[in-house]
């Protein structure tokens, strides 16, 4: 395997879009990862958006996007989604995906970042619940965050209004 982690490029959003596609359809969640992150790209929201490349194969995608606190914390952005192509899964793409990913958010001088998602697979990556950040109607053990300047900020968190993005 010659894995290449790379930014993503405008001839990758098709396929971005069906390896997402790909990755989701047996998990429970809402099935619209791949039309949040073209929402999000045609917003200009991608601030972070890192394929894996096997060949001339995307195997795996990770997007960042800024995410609001109501305490007024600058700085912060929200992990999701990331995929990595279902017969590639468990090889440690997605492992090398978050640590590019998160070297990126240090690289332009993130705050931290939130993820909703496994506190068993985020938490090897540093993420975990923080009392007083908030996602409103989510169980708190499941909505994580890693600071990357050693401060956690409190208050509820909100996305970017394209994951609400249903096509």
């Amino acid at each position: 395997m010659s894995l290449d982690i790379r930014p993503e490029v405008p001839s990758d959003a098709d396929s971005i879009a069906q390896l997402t596609t790909a990755a989701f359809r047996t998990a429970p969640a809402s099935q619209n990862e791949a039309f949040i992150v073209n929402a999000l790209r045609r917003a200009g929201q991608l601030t972070v958006s890192l394929v894996a490349q096997d060949g001339e194969v995307l195997v795996g995608h990770v997007a960042f996007s800024p995410v609001s606190v109501s305490s007024g914390a600058a700085g912060w952005f929200g992990l999701g989604p990331i995929s990595v192509a279902p017969g590639r899964q468990g090889q440690g793409i997605g492992s090398q995906l978050m640590h590019d990913a998160l070297a990126e958010l240090r690289r332009v001088g993130a705050a931290g970042c939130v993820v909703l998602g496994d506190p068993g697979y985020y938490g090897r990556f540093g993420f975990a619940a923080r009392p007083g950040l908030v996602l409103e109607g989510v169980p708190p053990e499941y909505f994580q965050a890693l600071s990357l300047d050693g401060n956690y900020p409190a208050g509820a968190v909100q996305y970017h209004d394209t994951f609400n993005a249903t096509d």
